[in-house]
Parts: structure tokens; C-alpha cells; sequence
């Protein structure tokens, strides 16, 4: 990921309404959601959820696919997983780090 690319993704995040967008679509998983449950999950209308989602779209942080009359959107790992890389690439001086892993509940 070159540093323009994460600069998009973490200006889309910086958005606390965009953000909640986003990290809902991250813990539906790849079955990702409709706008119509996605709105009803944040219990925010429909339209108000466009403008955010086309957001993620343009980061890449998010796709979207048809199925049947739906329209489901999804997060896309590789594009998170890219960004994290991004961000760790430098961590530590090169030195081993201590622990960096964080229980789930840390985040939801």
C-alpha cells in the first residue's frame, strides 16, 4: 500500500458515523449486509447511509456485489489487511515487538 492510498482509507475512517458503517460490515464477516439491514442494525435511515458507503467504496476499504434484488456490501480484508501492514511496517526499530495481540472484545 503506498502512503497516498492509506492516507484515502484513514480520511474515510475519520468519520464517527462512517467509522461505525465500516467496523458493522467488518463484523458481519464476508456475508457482508444489505443497506436496508445495515441501516437497521445502526438504526440509522437508508439514504443518510449512501454518502458513507460511497466513501468506503472509493477507499477500497469496502465492495459491494449483487444478489438477487439486493445490493450487499462487504469490507474487504485485503484492503484492511493492507492498510495494517502499512502502518506496522516500521514497528519496533526492527526489533521483535512484546505482545501485540488484543482479545476481541477489546473491539466491539
Amino acid at each position: 500500500m503506498e502512503s497516498t492510498d492509506a492516507l484515502i482509507a484513514l480520511d474515510a475512517l475519520a468519520q464517527e458515523s462512517r467509522l461505525t458503517v465500516f467496523r458493522t460490515l467488518v463484523q458481519f464477516g464476508p456475508a457482508g449486509l444489505s443497506i436496508d439491514k445495515l441501516a437497521a442494525f445502526i438504526d440509522t435511515p437508508v439514504p443518510s447511509l449512501s454518502p458513507h458507503l460511497r466513501r468506503l467504496l472509493d477507499a477500497k476499504l469496502v465492495s459491494r456485489h449483487r444478489h438477487g434484488r439486493s445490493v450487499i456490501y462487504v469490507a474487504r480484508y485485503d484492503e484492511i489487511n493492507a492498510l495494517l501492514v502499512y502502518l506496522m511496517g516500521r514497528c519496533c526499530a526492527g526489533q521483535a515487538c512484546g505482545p501485540v495481540a488484543l482479545k476481541s472484545e477489546n473491539f466491539l
